[in-house]
């Protein structure tokens, strides 16, 4: 992929997931996004919190898998896949829980650890505004060809 053609992705990318309802929803943000890293966050908000008041396990793991997946979006070993109407799978997201958050906005930054030619291995590091751990996790990822997705599964 040209510096260009990255370029433009990166761009439409990046459009796209501000619309993302998901996103939206959570208030997920798309920080950075380049090929086989990504940064992702997430500011704490009331709607987001557990009975204890602190930030719910499952916005953590969601940032996680997001921030994960936005890595691999540039690969240029996925290109044909992706472009094609394949698309990424997850086969296994694990997360740590290190530290409560109960304020603020935590940041995700993940990273492609192996590129397999079927299995993909990431790790993701969430941190808060004091640049503290408060959580770690690991994703591997599959590809589907576009013949292996369900055809009556709508596509985005």
């Amino acid at each position: 992929m040209t510096d260009a053609d990255t370029r433009t992705l990166r761009a439409q990318l990046l459009a796209e997931a501000r619309q993302f309802p998901f996103f939206n929803l959570i208030g997920l943000e798309i920080l950075e996004i380049e090929p086989g890293r990504s940064t992702t966050h997430v500011a704490w908000r009331p709607d987001l919190v557990q009975p204890a008041g602190l930030i719910h396990g499952g916005i953590i793991a969601s940032l996680i898998d997001t921030g994960t997946a936005y890595a691999l979006l540039l690969c240029d070993e996925l290109r044909d896949t992706l472009r094609a109407g394949g698309s990424l799978v997850t086969i296994d997201l694990r997360v740590k829980y290190l530290r409560p958050v109960s304020a603020g906005t935590i940041t995700c930054v993940s990273r492609v650890t192996r590129m397999g030619r079927q299995i993909i291995h990431m790790e993701a590091v969430v941190t808060n505004e004091a640049a503290k751990e408060v959580a770690r996790g690991d994703a591997t990822y599959t590809t589907v060809t576009p013949e292996r997705i369900d055809p009556d599964q709508p596509r985005r």
